[in-house]
């Protein structure tokens, strides 16, 4: 068991839109990842993911609205919702817990698809 420090965690992590994984419990991962600038349209048909923004500012954009989530804020995008995130304002970092199985690009695989992730 050991305390993780977000802060620092973020300063190993080089490229945008590439989570990392910081730790793992009960089948799920906690992420961390680098936005900057806009994603792509996705869902994840059986998975349902938590974005907390540790740092900056993300529009998490649905089909039907937009909702912006600032630093402290957190938004769960439930299974099925299609969603596309955006870092607004320069890059945000952002905390990610879902399930093991998730891939980061949900239904769409794409050059930003990563099968395998690495731990920071």
């Amino acid at each position: 068991m050991e305390k993780v420090n977000l802060a620092q965690k973020f300063t190993l992590i080089h490229e945008p839109w590439s989570p990392k994984i910081a730790a793992d419990l009960n089948g799920q991962y906690v992420k961390l990842v680098k936005f900057t600038g806009e994603f792509v349209w996705h869902h994840h048909d059986i998975e349902d993911e938590l974005f907390l923004v540790v740092n900056g500012r993300l529009v998490m954009h649905f089909r039907e609205r937009s909702l912006q989530i600032d630093a402290g804020e957190f938004v769960v995008v439930p299974a099925g919702v299609e969603h596309k995130p955006e870092a607004v304002g320069g890059e945000a970092h952002v905390l990610l817990f879902e399930p093991k199985s998730t891939l980061n690009t949900g239904n769409v695989r794409n050059e930003r698809t990563l099968e395998q992730l690495e731990k920071v």
